[in-house]
């Protein structure tokens, strides 16, 4: 595959320290770029597959100077054999609707997202997130991207309760899955392994091989989830490497 050159330079910039949201006492830095408006589909995969993540228009990625806990990992969806576990996980949400809309912000996709964050991340930095805020999350992007809706069943022939939303980039060698949140009511149904799952299960059918989940934290309980996930790759400095031993203590493959 050829591959892409943009036509003007990427500049990228480092942010300043601030405390990691994700293993206590420790510090982060950030590098981030523009993703330019002309060329955006084509710069976010070329950064995805690189190690970077986004957010609206801006391409990011860790840049701790004494810390490299965040491992860039993506699952092998040719290679995907559903567990036993995994399998249960599905038939229990076999009866959930799935709609790929069009990335555009819903008041009901945001009062999910405020019940999923006073539950799951009451001291996070998205918690003060405003309607406005939640508009650029979803809208403010020039890349391939769609929202998944998932709805339990309706008794009247209308839409049914909103319960799981995942904003998701469609690359060229796979789906990224940039934010997903989900009703924390229903813990029992598992939603956020659930649409890890339907993810796998929506790649195999247009025949992409990766399932991008962002950055496996080691030593973060928040980011434990992951490692049940297999096979999967991780970003070296040699490049994308298939995960066989075991990372920070955890069992991943």
């Amino acid at each position: 595959m050829t591959q892409f050159v943009p036509q003007r330079q990427l500049r990228f910039y480092m942010t300043s320290v601030a405390p990691c949201p994700y293993l206590p006492g420790k510090t982060e830095r950030k590098v981030f770029a523009n993703l330019p408006f002309s060329e955006g589909v084509y710069v976010n995969d070329e950064l995805t597959q690189a190690g970077f993540r986004r957010s609206q228009n801006i391409a990011y990625r860790p840049a701790c100077e004494s810390c490299d806990a965040c491992v860039s990992v993506r699952l092998l969806v040719r290679e995907f054999a559903f567990s036993r576990s995994q399998r249960r996980i599905l038939k229990r949400n076999d009866d959930l609707t799935r709609d790929l809309v069009e990335a555009e912000a819903t008041v009901e996709q945001f009062d999910l997202l405020k019940r999923y964050l006073g539950h799951r991340h009451p001291e996070g930095g998205m918690a003060s997130m405003g309607w406005l805020d939640y508009i650029a999350m979803i809208e403010d992007t020039a890349v391939r991207t769609h929202v998944i809706e998932y709805r339990l069943p309706s008794m009247d022939g209308g839409p049914g309760t909103l319960v799981g939303v995942s904003l998701t980039d469609v690359l060229t060698d796979g789906l990224s899955m940039v934010y997903s949140f989900y009703d924390p009511a229903l813990s029992a149904r598992s939603l956020g392994r659930f649409a890890i799952l339907d993810h796998v299960r929506q790649a195999a059918l247009v025949s992409l091989p990766h399932v991008y989940l962002g950055y496996w934290v080691r030593g973060s309980r928040k980011m434990d989830y992951k490692s049940d996930f297999r096979p999967m790759e991780q970003l070296t400095r040699l490049g994308w490497e298939r995960i066989v031993q075991p990372v920070g203590g955890t069992e991943v493959s």
